[in-house]
């Protein structure tokens, strides 16, 4: 026993420095944080996000919502729950819609304050009758202004990096609830490969978002401290051994799906696809991201 808890221990250290090491690399290469850099320097961050976004789509419909409805089913079958109605779906749902009425609530009073300020002058005039332009008077002029103000929002960002979050705890808790040595290595090492891949592509999420390059730090902090928590708390739940534990976790883990199927579909992949140019190369950068996820579950 004790030598399955120094197991426990060494890989909720190797999973949090691997975490930290991988989501710093966008974070501080000054390269992946430039905003106004060439074609070829968007179209490449462009790919790269592709990339990222079929990650995140394979790891949606691979790992995270298998992986709930796999849990949720084994704890209704233990405390012999029979309905007709799809209660595992439904906490899906309750979670895609919990993050949707967060998020136009956010929007609305973003809109109740930018209705005030939409009739302030652009080019404040210094004494001169003409530069004088209102954000209406942009909109109705020839010139065409596009302005994706949802894309890479911060409170998406949030809401991923929170789903996320759940997810690593969920996948911490694996560990932390394993009885054998062995096994606590064979998911510590499935958990890092995908992990390391996660994290990247979040960095590369936050930092393309307004997030703050601090708050992008702290996230990346506190999201490489979820798996260890996880852990943590399973070793905890072995422990004292609660009855409603397994229960507890499938309804946060329904949630936590929810969550990101709604980020995924409505703000990962739309914003790309959505986006001019390089259309049919966005598609094989998703392809190679949802793929690269695919075998690694496939291979355990």
């Amino acid at each position: 026993m004790e030598y399955l808890f120094q197991v426990k221990i060494g890989a909720l250290i190797g999973l949090l420095l691997l975490t930290l090491l991988f989501g710093f690399i966008p974070a501080r290469i000054k390269w992946f944080r430039e905003t106004n850099g060439t074609d070829i320097h968007r179209m490449v961050l462009s790919l790269i996000s592709c990339f990222a976004g079929g990650v995140f789509l394979a790891a949606c419909l691979l790992d995270i919502i298998p992986d709930y409805l796999s849990d949720i089913g084994t704890v209704l079958d233990a405390r012999e729950v029979e309905t007709p109605f799809p209660l595992p779906e439904f906490i899906i749902a309750a979670g895609f819609f919990m993050v949707l009425i967060l998020e136009k609530i956010v929007q609305s009073f973003r809109e109740m304050r930018g209705a005030r300020e939409e009739s302030a002058p652009l080019l404040h005039d210094h004494g001169h009758g003409h530069g004088l332009a209102t954000a209406r008077d942009l909109e109705s002029s020839g010139h065409h202004v596009h302005v994706d103000l949802q894309a890479h929002s911060s409170f998406r960002s949030f809401m991923l990096f929170l789903s996320l979050s759940l997810h690593s705890v969920f996948e911490g808790l694996a560990i932390g609830l394993q009885s054998t040595d062995s096994k606590v290595l064979e998911i510590c090492i499935a958990i890092l490969v995908h992990k390391s891949i996660i994290v990247f592509s979040l960095s590369v999420k936050l930092i393309q978002s307004t997030v703050h390059p601090l708050w992008v730090a702290a996230y990346i902090v506190v999201f490489a401290l979820m798996s260890p928590l996880g852990i943590a708390i399973g070793i905890g739940v072995m422990e004292a051994q609660l009855t409603a534990g397994p229960l507890i976790q499938a309804v946060l883990e329904g949630l936590a799906a929810g969550t990101f199927v709604y980020i995924t579909f409505l703000e990962i992949l739309p914003h790309e696809l959505n986006s001019p140019g390089n259309q049919l190369l966005k598609v094989m950068f998703i392809l190679f991201g949802f793929t690269i996820m695919a075998g690694l579950t496939f291979l355990g």
